[in-house]
């Protein structure tokens, strides 16, 4: 699918139906309002290397780099925007993709910023694909939407049976220390997620939709005295499924306490989901690299290296 049909797709979106006004200052979708990214990952003598890399501003990716010490063949690339935030009128594309046996770890430089808006909205469409034997760990940080903001995402991901992803999507209620108003001011966040095999064999999608006129994204049992939310997917086959599940407890400590997560099976034995929520972003960071150390060690034998301290 090419980006023009991936941008109607999203332009479709019935949720989006009441944003469809062009922005006073630069139409939607217009020049240096697309941003584009391909990584391409693949074994070359024995290592796992980027050797396909496409990128448009505000989208760039500078160059693979090897400084996890317990996984040292690991490529990692920090994906990172020289735009300050997403816009109004703003249409991201990234497409990654690892060969059979490759490995890689992509993250971002920072929490991904949707700014305020008065029209239109912004939208980015991923797509993943992993091949036989493949290993990504594809875990970007925080999705923060500022007041009157509308964001929409969807990820397309086929990897093969024996392959396996570890893709999360974090997500704050808003800039809740900057204005009492921020908290769950936005008009609109929407992230979906499609999975299915290389023949075409749907697996499951899940999608996640929060609208400003919906109060009850705040009540009880869903993100009432919470302020962080994520929701992260291991995709992999039910073997090592069955062990990283042995390992994972449910926390849900008496009153709620700072963070609650917990770990429940997917469809058509896909793998696994991790939910948490937590009072700040640092609550769940926590819970996400518990889960992440976990799969990592269980999928690769390897573990993770020490957290920076500025984490």
């Amino acid at each position: 699918m090419g980006l023009h049909e991936q941008l109607q797709r999203l332009d479709e979106a019935r949720e989006l139906r009441g944003f469809q006004t062009e922005p006073a200052q630069m139409r939607a979708a217009g020049p240096g309002k697309i941003g584009e990214l391909r990584l391409g990952f693949a074994l070359r003598d024995g290592r796992s290397v980027l050797h396909d890399l496409y990128r448009v501003a505000p989208l760039l990716v500078q160059r693979a780099l090897y400084w996890d010490e317990a996984m040292p063949e690991l490529p990692i690339c920090a994906i990172i925007s020289v735009g300050g935030g997403i816009l109004q009128g703003d249409r991201y594309k990234i497409d990654i993709a690892v060969e059979e046996g490759a490995c890689a770890l992509v993250n971002t430089q920072s929490a991904n910023r949707v700014h305020q808006m008065d029209a239109n909205y912004a939208s980015q469409h991923q797509t993943v694909r992993l091949e036989s034997g493949a290993y990504l760990e594809y875990l970007p940080d925080f999705t923060i939407p500022y007041r009157n903001s509308r964001f929409i995402n969807q990820t397309d991901i086929v990897l093969a049976p024996d392959a396996t992803l570890l893709y999360g999507e974090m997500m704050m209620t808003g800039r809740k220390h900057h204005h009492a108003e921020e908290r769950f001011g936005f008009d609109l966040l929407s992230m979906a997620v499609s999975v299915r095999r290389p023949d075409g064999r749907r697996i499951f999608a899940e999608k996640l939709l929060i609208e400003k006129a919906d109060p009850a994204i705040d009540f009880a049992a869903v993100m009432k005295g919470y302020d962080a939310f994520a929701s992260i997917l291991c995709l992999t086959p039910p073997e090592n499924a069955a062990r990283i599940r042995s390992r994972c407890e449910t926390n849900f400590p008496p009153g709620g306490g700072r963070a609650i997560s917990g770990v429940s099976g997917l469809p058509n034995d896909a793998g696994l989901m991790l939910r948490v929520v937590g009072v700040e972003s640092y609550d769940v960071r926590a819970e996400v690299r518990r889960f992440w150390q976990i799969v990592r060690e269980e999928v690769k034998g390897r573990s993770l290296p020490p957290e920076f301290i500025w984490r």
